[in-house]
């Protein structure tokens, strides 16, 4: 006599296991890096140190409605995150959370970020925010990305407004200095993005998305990310030809724009995958410790004027 099997009861979820869920959803490293960027707009956008409050009701506001924008994009690519091995596991992706929980979510957190925005900051940053949301989690997401394997270069003009939104945060408006940091973000974008597509390439064919190593090839992308690097370079020492920055800076751009060139150049002539993943995290490195240049460069340098 056959045995009869039971049916397998559902998977019950703890609370902190769903609360993670969320939390994934928000692409944390992602924001942190934003924030970061909008902050230091914000340390920049003063001679001494900003309104801490103001300054405080700004980084929450921009850290909600990117951590919306974030969330919206995990549930408008939620069939192509399950297709991609670095994606697969994202509750959108396995169905552990609903369109709904998701829409409702990412509807929340820009609610929310966007009334901090409106009353604590003021109306010019809630704008530019919201467009800098639309331009991401929209123009790049849903109609840039699957159509265009520039896709990255067009929409990396919202990825590089965080500097602009802290700047109108303290400024109440945009200055040529936030523009130049904006300019430095949008370059850095490209060879940032395509070390990883380069390693990552079978990933994308399979989800059917024209990025540039599917579309034109290994070869043609490295040639790319080292020429970008090049014009990165060159943009990197902008801020000390306008006076916004001293010799530490200029310092440390030099130095660091000579590593991102380098590791571009070695990826271009010689390419491996463990070479364009130390070139990926070098990337993330290098934005990172540029701004920060900056910001020590701000505070120190006047000090030996």
């Amino acid at each position: 006599m056959a045995e009869t099997l039971a049916p397998v009861a559902p998977r019950s979820v703890s609370l902190a296991a769903k609360l993670r869920q969320y939390y994934a959803l928000t692409k944390p490293r992602v924001v942190q890096l934003i924030v970061f960027c909008a902050l230091i707009g914000m340390l920049l956008a003063t001679p001494g140190l900003p309104d801490w409050q103001l300054a405080l009701a700004a980084v929450a506001g921009i850290w909600l409605v990117a951590a919306a924008a974030a969330a919206f994009n995990c549930l408008v690519e939620q069939r192509i995150d399950a297709s991609m091995a670095r994606t697969s596991w994202r509750a959108t992706a396995t169905g552990e959370l609903t369109t709904g929980q998701a829409l409702a979510f990412s509807a929340a957190l820009g609610a929310a970020g966007g009334a901090i925005l409106w009353f604590a900051v003021n109306p010019l940053t809630l704008w530019l925010t919201l467009a800098t949301f639309i331009g991401y989690a929209v123009v790049y997401t849903v109609l840039l990305k699957p159509l265009t394997p520039q896709n990255i270069v067009i929409g990396g003009a919202s990825g590089a407004m965080p500097p602009v939104l802290g700047w109108a945060a303290i400024r109440g408006e945009v200055g040529p200095e936030a523009l130049i940091l904006c300019l430095i973000i949008f370059l850095w974008t490209p060879p940032h993005f395509w070390a990883l597509a380069l390693y990552r390439a079978e990933d994308y064919r399979r989800a059917g998305l024209p990025m540039l190593p599917v579309t034109h090839g290994s070869e043609f992308t490295r040639l790319h990310v080292f020429l970008y690097t090049l014009v990165l370079f060159a943009a990197t020492l902008l801020p000390f030809v306008a006076g916004m920055s001293g010799p530490i800076y200029l310092a440390a751009a030099i130095v660091l724009g000579a590593m991102f060139s380098g590791y571009a150049w070695r990826l271009w002539r010689g390419y491996s995958d463990a070479l364009a993943r130390k070139t990926f995290r070098f990337s993330i490195l290098h934005l990172t410790l540029l701004f920060a240049a900056l910001l020590v460069d701000h505070y120190l340098w006047p000090l030996f004027l």
